[in-house]
């Protein structure tokens, strides 16, 4: 097998041959057809989530066949089509995992951060991770709905049936779940970088109501807000922006430190909320394409790890996506550009040859923005 390894915390990625790898009891091998660059890999690759472990292959957006099965695994079988997300393993004994909140695990484990992840021709999964999506749609296109999708859907829930959504960082999450209030009739409020003024009529494209810089308020008090940018900063001003019993979730694995504020900004509001680990605890679904849309998704349920949860699932209407793909190609330097709008980037590993060198590199890792990738 091949993979791109981050060997030394802030390094670059290296194209490296490995031995291929065989999966243990409870665990599956998967043909990595597609994995998306998430904003935490970049985390991962600067050194900026606690303990960081090297050599390690990142990426946890990862679309793929088994071709493997090891001992105990039910329900799956060699040729399907599965996704692996950011949560790779938990003990399942712990208070947490007892109690259905897998994602506050004692002693998990997440992919591309803690285990090998899918920047790679194969990963090895715990098979109670790998969700079954079905034949519909492009690989590529599915890759972001496994930590965008998840993590935006999962604070969408944690920040109520308000009407009034407001989204700071107008990244990968938050171009999928603007679309997935306003089909609930949510108004979207969508806060960008100050003049990025082609991203806000990139959300107004979308239907958000209102789009503008995040040093502005919105023309009226939001019901809840949630924050995808990675900035600190963000804080006191979206507790500025929501009305009394209004809520605020900080829906990212890694923020910078929160500014001290007044507390008259807090007093009166229900709460500010974290939303991160997702777990993917019950069922979301995407909708079917319309004919022709090459950047809508197909509908899937992403079943939770237990597979015993009631579904819950968001309607069946179109998605769409913004993004770029790449392919690993023999001797080249491949780049994740910043350029404006393409908030999702995907990598394509099918077509690397064995044996080439590519590095991958990260222009501008810290994205101005703060944004989702």
């Amino acid at each position: 097998m091949q993979a791109m390894v981050l060997k030394k915390v802030g390094d670059l990625l290296e194209f490296t041959d490995l031995a291929d790898r065989q999966p243990g009891p409870g665990e599956i091998r998967v043909k990595v057809s597609a994995c998306g660059v998430c904003r935490t890999d970049l985390h991962v690759v600067d050194g900026e989530l606690p303990n960081p472990q090297v050599p390690i292959i990142p990426g946890h957006e990862i679309v793929g066949r088994i071709d493997v099965i090891g001992a105990g695994v039910a329900g799956l079988r060699v040729g399907e089509r599965v996704g692996i997300p950011w949560l790779g393993h938990n003990c399942g004994v712990c208070p947490y995992c007892l109690g259905g909140q897998e994602n506050l695990c004692d002693r998990p484990l997440f992919t591309g951060f803690t285990r090998d992840g899918g920047f790679a021709t194969a990963t090895i999964a715990d098979a109670r991770y790998a969700f079954p999506l079905g034949e519909v749609g492009d690989d590529v296109a599915l890759a972001p709905l496994l930590c965008a999708g998840l993590i935006g859907w999962r604070s969408l829930v944690i920040a109520g049936a308000g009407k009034k959504l407001g989204l700071y960082g107008f990244g990968a999450a938050a171009h999928i779940i603007a679309q997935v209030a306003k089909y609930q009739g949510r108004s979207v409020f969508a806060f960008t970088r100050p003049g990025d003024v082609r991203t806000q009529t990139f959300a107004r494209g979308l239907g958000a109501a209102w789009a503008g810089g995040s040093d502005e308020m919105p023309p009226e008090p939001l019901d809840a807000a949630i924050i995808f940018a990675v900035v600190g900063d963000l804080v006191p001003l979206a507790l500025q922006a929501i009305r009394k019993g209004g809520c605020v979730v900080c829906a990212g694995i890694h923020m910078s430190d929160i500014p001290s504020f007044p507390y008259r900004l807090a007093l009166g509001r229900a709460a500010t909320r974290v939303a991160c680990q997702s777990n993917a605890t019950g069922w979301i679904g995407f909708p079917a394409p319309g004919p022709g849309d090459r950047h809508r998704h197909p509908y899937h349920d992403l079943s939770a790890p237990s597979r015993q949860s009631s579904p819950r699932r968001s309607p069946r209407r179109p998605v769409r996506r913004r993004g770029s793909s790449y392919a690993m190609s023999a001797g080249v330097e491949c780049s994740a550009e910043t350029g404006k709008n393409k908030v999702v980037r995907v990598f394509h590993f099918g077509q690397m040859p064995q044996g080439s060198t590519c590095k991958l590199v990260f222009k501008n890792p810290r994205f101005e923005n703060g944004n989702n990738l």
